[in-house]
């Protein structure tokens, strides 16, 4: 008699009311519970390896390049010749292996609240950090990110604002006061850019932090990207400066700094960085 099949494994995220997304777990790689937050990392053919942070997804090893690139590779071909940059949360480090990237960077500061996102990036996603955390321009701050901009003596070309969703310890990262900080920290002519996850399932994550940029800066724009992981729709970031380097960069400025990568992207392109910008009509209404 053949063997009953073994029954398949579905991870699933809640992701509004009356929704899910479900992904197939086709190995379970790691899971842990750390001061702040459960991870979960497993693998699925369509993804690869998968992230989640508190049963939500967080990135996969496929399509991590939509997220970062249009977060890193956006906001510095527009600013051009960054040479500091802050980096709030992203201790997965994605976000840091693209920053430096940039031939211009010498100095990158990486505030993570939780140190085990950290070592458990470099244990086990290194498709995502690559070698970034042991490169000398990198200084890693385990602190939290709010307390930090409010301390530091620093200043900075660009912040990104690498953060988990407007919940929990993240929730202070879309406030106010947080962007407030945040341009105490900026260079004349520098910039914040921020995540504001899926406004089809999660509008207040755009809407409410856009009115306070308004409060510390003259340029505030979102953009949109597509992450497939990401199921019901674009998510948002947002642009924020009292410098005109968004207005400045034409595509022709774009191509010339972004052939001066050496880089082979998998989603950005200096068309669609001016693109970006273009909303949806239900997104737009949200601002």
């Amino acid at each position: 008699m053949a063997e009953a099949p073994q029954s398949e494994s579905w991870v699933v995220e809640d992701i509004g009311e009356g929704a899910r997304f479900s992904l197939l777990e086709s190995e379970l790689l790691q899971e842990r519970q750390t001061a702040f937050q459960r991870l979960r990392l497993f693998a699925n053919p369509t993804f690869g390896k998968v992230l989640m942070l508190d049963d939500i997804f967080q990135t996969s090893e496929r399509d991590e390049g939509s997220y970062h690139e249009m977060l890193v590779h956006l906001p510095m071909l527009t600013l051009g010749a960054v040479r500091r940059v802050l980096i709030i949360g992203g201790g997965d480090g994605g976000t840091l292996r693209h920053v430096l990237l940039h031939p211009s960077v010498e100095a990158v500061t990486l505030v993570e609240l939780d140190p085990e996102v950290i070592e458990f990036s470099r244990e086990h996603l290194g498709a995502l950090c690559g070698q970034a955390f042991e490169d000398p321009r990198v200084s890693v701050t385990i602190a939290d990110g709010s307390r930090f901009v409010q301390e530091t003596d620093e200043r900075y070309d660009l912040i990104l604002v690498d953060s988990t969703d407007p919940v929990g310890p993240g929730k202070v990262l879309f406030s106010a006061a947080f962007y407030a900080d945040c341009k105490r920290c900026l260079a004349e002519g520098g910039a914040v850019v921020t995540q504001n996850a899926v406004p089809f399932s999660f509008p207040e994550a755009l809407s409410e932090p856009v009115e306070a940029l308004r409060q510390s800066f003259g340029d505030v724009a979102p953009y949109v990207t597509t992450v497939p992981l990401f199921a019901v729709g674009p998510m948002v970031f947002c642009w924020a400066s009292n410098g005109t380097a968004r207005q400045d960069a034409d595509v022709e400025t774009l191509h010339s700094r972004f052939a001066a990568l050496d880089f082979e992207a998998y989603y950005y392109t200096p068309e669609l960085h001016l693109a970006a910008f273009a909303l949806p009509a239900y997104i737009a209404r949200l601002i």
